[in-house]
């Protein structure tokens, strides 16, 4: 019994044991045409073994990397792209660089901070006031999902006008907040498992 441990090892396992096979024939393939039929061939196996690929824009780019990669860049084929180098292979990922920025309600999040700031710079009138309304309702969804408590539209508020450096002052006769007990009646539905109602039906169906 031959063990995968004795054989080769794969070069992208994701691919398997025959694509790699195929490639290591692919590569003693004598005659140069036969060999760029054969490689055409791989691809189209490499694509339906990976159909995920094609949701993105340059997937058969990436096929035809990967297709040198396994070859360990000793397949002479005429690619309609330009093999990666192989130093790419080996090199390290970027770093990726993380933002230092203090949120200081974390329950609203950051981008309900930079909406405040952005907010601040429409002139007051009705635009100003929908826009605002929009935030301050969407600032009070945030609480109650993360705080699992009500919340006052005075805090709401208050909230509002402190994350936009004090730049809002909310009319509270133009603006009007979900209710909290709304907020919580649709949150409670979200939760609440699809299959439910239908294993209920079946208990009583059962039961006739």
């Amino acid at each position: 019994m031959e063990y995968n441990t004795s054989k080769k090892r794969l070069i992208l396992p994701e691919y398997g044991r025959n694509i790699q096979k195929l490639v290591e024939y692919c590569k003693s393939i004598e005659d140069r045409e036969e060999r760029n039929q054969m490689a055409q061939t791989i691809i189209t196996i490499m694509g339906s073994i990976n159909p995920h690929f094609r949701d993105m824009s340059d997937y058969k780019h990436k096929l035809w990397d990967h297709l040198q990669i396994i070859s360990d860049y000793e397949l002479d084929i005429d690619s309609p792209y330009e093999a990666p180098p192989k130093e790419a292979l080996h090199s390290d990922p970027d770093p990726v660089p993380y933002s230092n920025y203090r949120i200081k309600y974390k329950h609203y999040g950051k981008t309900i901070e930079f909406l405040c700031r952005k907010a601040a710079e429409y002139e007051e009138g009705e635009i100003k006031d929908i826009l605002v309304q929009m935030i301050a309702n969407h600032m009070k969804k945030n609480y109650v999902t993360w705080n699992k408590d009500s919340v006052s539209d005075e805090q709401i508020f208050s909230d509002l006008e402190e994350l936009s450096g004090g730049n809002i002052k909310v009319n509270r006769n133009n603006v009007q907040l979900t209710d909290s007990k709304d907020i919580f009646s649709k949150l409670k539905k979200k939760r609440q498992p699809r299959n439910k109602g239908r294993s209920n039906n079946n208990n009583s169906k059962n039961s006739h």
